[in-house]
C-alpha cells in the first residue's frame, strides 16, 4: 500500500481525490496549505472572539478594495476559514488524517514574484509558480517528512507511462484541463505525481462527490488569485509596494506615438487587454505593447496584436530538448489552446527557445508561460520574454 500526500483545498475537486484514492488502496494524509496574507489587501486574521468557529487559526476574507470601496467579505479565496473547515470535513468523513501546513513564508516568494513581474511590465502567471514551488515543491518536502511515496492534487490533467518514462498529459475534460499550469515541475517528479480526477469529467467529479454526501459538489471552482480576495490586482501591487506608488504613471499612446491620455500605472495593463484603458477612441482599441522604460501602455488595433512567434526563457524540460519532434503544440495562456508550432531551442543554452507558429497568434504577453505539447503530452515549457516581429 502506497503512502500519498493529497493537498487538500477543500474543494470539490481534491475531495473526490481523496475519495479515488483510498478506494484504490492509498493511505492518504490530507494536507491544507496555509499560505494566505494576512493583511488588509488580501487576508486578515481571525480575532479571539471568533477562534471557536475557526479552530485552525486559519486567515478569514476581509478589507476594502481601494478601487470600490466596497467590502468583499464573500470572495472566494484558497485562505479561507471555510474552505480549512470543508477540507477537514472530508477528511473525517474518510477517516484520513488531516494537517494543515503553514506555508506563508513559502508563499511571499510568489506574493514578490508577482508584484515584480507587474512592476517590470509583465503578465505573471501565480498559480503556475505555485504549483511549481508549493503544491509539487514544498509539499514534497513534507512528503519525504512522512515517508509518503506519492503527492497527488486535484488538477485535470493525467500521468501516464510508456518505455520512455512517467508522462504529463492533459486532462480527459478539455474544457477543465489544467496540464498547462503543471509544466514547470521537475522532470525527477514525474514518477511521484498523482493526478486522480485527471481521468473524469467534471461534471463525473460532482455526481460523485453528490453521491457520497460530500457536501462540496456545487461548491463553485475559485476564479480568483487567491491572494487578491479583492479590488483590482493594482491595489494589491501597490499595497505591497507603497514606494512605487506614481512612479510607474505615464501615457497612453497609439502606435504612431500620438498621446491619447494619461494612466496611474501601468501594472494595472497587460498585453492584450481592451476594456477598462481610460480612453475612448471610437474604435475598439487594444494594449499591444508596455514600456517600463517610458511607462508607456501603447495601444492598437486587433490586427497589430499578432505575433509570429515568440521568445522564451527559464525553460523546464519534461524530456531531453534534442527529442523535439519538428512538429509541436505551444499554448500562451490559461485558458488558450495549443497551436501548431516548431520549437527551436538555443543550441548554446537549453533554458531559451524560440518558438515559431505555424499562424500568427494574439497578445503574446511577456510574463506568460509558452507550454510545448505533443498531442496530449506536455513536453516542458518557458516563460515568454517577448513576441517576435
Amino acid at each position: 500500500m502506497s503512502r500519498v500526500v493529497l493537498a487538500m483545498s477543500g474543494g470539490v475537486d481534491s475531495s473526490v481525490a481523496a475519495h479515488l484514492l483510498t478506494q484504490a488502496g492509498h493511505e492518504v494524509i490530507g494536507v491544507f496549505m496555509r499560505h494566505g496574507e494576512a493583511s488588509a489587501s488580501a487576508c486578515r486574521i481571525q480575532t479571539d472572539d471568533a477562534a471557536d468557529l475557526n479552530p485552525l487559526g486559519l486567515p478569514v476574507l476581509g478589507g476594502v478594495s481601494t478601487s470600490t470601496g466596497k467590502r468583499a467579505d464573500h470572495k472566494q479565496g484558497c485562505c479561507s476559514a471555510t474552505d480549512a473547515a470543508d477540507a477537514r470535513r472530508v477528511a473525517m468523513s474518510m477517516d484520513i488524517p488531516f494537517y494543515s501546513l503553514d506555508l506563508q513564508e513559502d508563499f511571499r516568494r510568489i506574493v514578490d514574484y508577482f508584484v515584480d513581474d507587474y512592476l517590470n511590465a509583465r503578465t505573471p502567471n501565480p498559480c503556475v509558480k505555485c504549483n511549481n514551488w508549493i503544491k509539487f515543491g514544498t509539499l514534497f518536502d513534507y512528503a519525504d517528512g512522512v515517508d509518503a511515496d506519492y503527492v497527488a492534487t486535484g488538477h485535470y490533467a493525467r500521468m501516464s507511462e510508456d518505455a520512455t518514462g512517467r508522462q504529463l498529459r492533459r486532462g480527459l475534460d478539455d474544457s477543465k484541463d489544467q496540464s498547462y499550469a503543471l509544466f514547470g515541475i521537475g522532470r525527477e517528479r514525474l514518477s511521484r505525481m498523482m493526478l486522480p480526477v485527471g481521468d473524469y469529467e467534471k461534471s463525473q467529479i460532482r455526481e460523485i462527490a453528490a453521491s457520497l454526501g460530500l457536501g462540496v459538489s456545487e461548491k463553485k471552482d475559485s476564479q480568483e488569485i487567491c491572494f487578491v480576495t479583492q479590488g483590482h490586482h493594482s491595489d494589491f501591487v501597490k499595497s505591497r509596494r507603497p514606494d512605487m506608488v506614481g512612479t510607474t504613471a505615464g501615457e497612453i499612446v497609439t502606435l504612431d506615438g500620438r498621446v491619447v491620455g494619461e494612466h496611474d500605472g501601468f501594472e494595472a495593463y497587460t498585453v492584450g487587454q481592451r476594456k477598462g484603458l481610460g480612453v475612448a477612441l471610437g474604435k475598439p482599441k487594444f494594449v499591444v505593447r508596455i514600456e517600463p522604460e517610458t511607462r508607456r501602455v501603447v495601444l492598437g488595433d486587433a490586427e497589430d496584436l499578432l505575433a509570429p512567434g515568440l521568445m522564451a526563457d527559464e525553460a523546464n524540460w519534461l524530456i531531453d530538448p534534442s527529442d523535439l519532434p519538428e512538429q509541436v503544440s505551444v499554448q500562451i495562456r490559461y485558458n488558450g489552446r495549443p497551436h501548431a508550432a516548431r520549437v527551436l531551442v538555443d543550441e548554446s543554452d537549453p533554458n531559451r527557445f524560440e518558438v515559431v507558429f505555424a499562424d500568427p497568434q494574439k497578445a503574446v504577453a511577456p510574463g506568460q508561460a509558452a507550454v510545448v505539447y505533443d498531442g496530449e503530452r506536455v513536453l516542458g515549457g518557458g516563460w515568454i520574454v517577448r513576441p517576435n516581429d
